[in-house]
């Protein structure tokens, strides 16, 4: 990590008397997961702080394990802070309406890790080269010296077990190991975060994952496969969209694929993407051509357009490869 930005990102963060912090809208563990543990060990620190995410303000069902009462709506907080944090956030736009806040900021600081990162921001602490953005997060909170409580530790493994597919994704190095330990000695607690995200769902996601399965398409030529939800899906069954998230880990699972496509229809106008890669491909850098972004091997966008049609754009790039 570069140590004076880290330094730069320390002293705005530890000056401030008050914090607005944000993440990406449609937050997943490690977006959550690091803005609630610097928002934690701030708040114990004696700032004011305002954690929050764009609209739609939904708060996902399988992460309610970590303190989520924290979070205000993004209409509650702010309009010209003093210092605003931004995690895991790719670019300014991803901030949903709060990239208005961001531009009246004094100053911004962007706590991230993917590559595909803007570099927007006043201090843009961005190191592609760690796990998660909950892995960046703990250090922030080590070089301001400030304690890592159990929760504060829950809140941070969760994001590198989600971040690195619960150590089994290429992004898993020594260090993220290492840091794990630290944070399962400071209290973390694996077996809840292991139960809540990956363990439980409801009963009516077993009827989305047989509809779902059941229409996947598989191009032996392209090595890819790929499926749709829809939202016909989700009113027979019940379920929430946040409950649909693993359902791209299951779709990834046929050995004749390379790239795995999980398409949500969002609306008649709009869907969400969500692609994985066993290496060769970078699905990364196919997602920002889109207007999306994440990892070499794990990303997403969102298209304006049908679903096949999105299918269309992600099997023309794998043509082209």
């Amino acid at each position: 990590m570069h140590e004076e930005t880290l330094d730069q990102a320390v002293m705005a963060i530890g000056q401030a008397d008050s914090l607005v912090m944000a993440c990406h809208v449609g937050p997943d563990g490690d977006a959550l997961g690091s803005m609630l543990a610097l928002t934690v060990a701030a708040t114990d620190a004696g700032k004011k702080v305002w954690p929050t995410f764009g609209q739609p303000f939904e708060l996902p069902e399988n992460l309610r394990f970590l303190p989520l009462d924290l979070l205000v709506s993004p209409t509650e907080v702010p309009q010209e802070p003093e210092t605003m944090v931004a995690f895991d956030t790719g670019s300014a736009d991803r901030l949903g309406e709060l990239a208005k806040v961001a531009k009246r900021a004094g100053t911004v600081v962007v706590i991230d890790h993917h590559v595909t990162n803007e570099g927007f921001g006043d201090i843009a602490l961005i190191e592609p080269g760690l796990s998660s953005t909950a892995e960046m997060t703990l250090a922030v909170i080590q070089r301001l010296g400030w304690p890592i409580t159990p929760t504060v530790a829950t809140c941070l493994l969760t994001g590198i077990v989600t971040d690195t597919g619960r150590f089994q994704y290429s992004n898993t190095r020594p260090g993220t190991l290492l840091a794990a330990a630290k944070l399962v000695a400071a209290g973390a607690q694996p077996e809840t975060i292991g139960q809540h995200v990956y363990d439980e769902a409801p009963f009516g996601y077993l009827a989305v994952v047989a509809a779902v399965l059941g229409r996947a398409v598989l191009e032996p030529d392209r090595r890819f496969v790929w499926s749709i939800v829809r939202p016909e899906d989700l009113a027979v069954s019940g379920i929430e969209k946040g409950d649909t998230d693993g359902l791209i880990d299951l779709i990834r699972l046929p050995r004749e694929s390379e790239v795995a496509a999980l398409i949500k229809v969002v609306d008649d106008t709009t869907v969400k993407a969500s692609l994985r890669s066993r290496g060769r491909i970078d699905v990364g850098g196919l997602a920002a051509e889109l207007g999306g972004g994440g990892h070499h091997n794990a990303s997403g966008f969102t298209f304006r357009g049908s679903a096949e049609s999105a299918v269309e754009e992600i099997r023309r790039r794998l043509t082209n490869d």
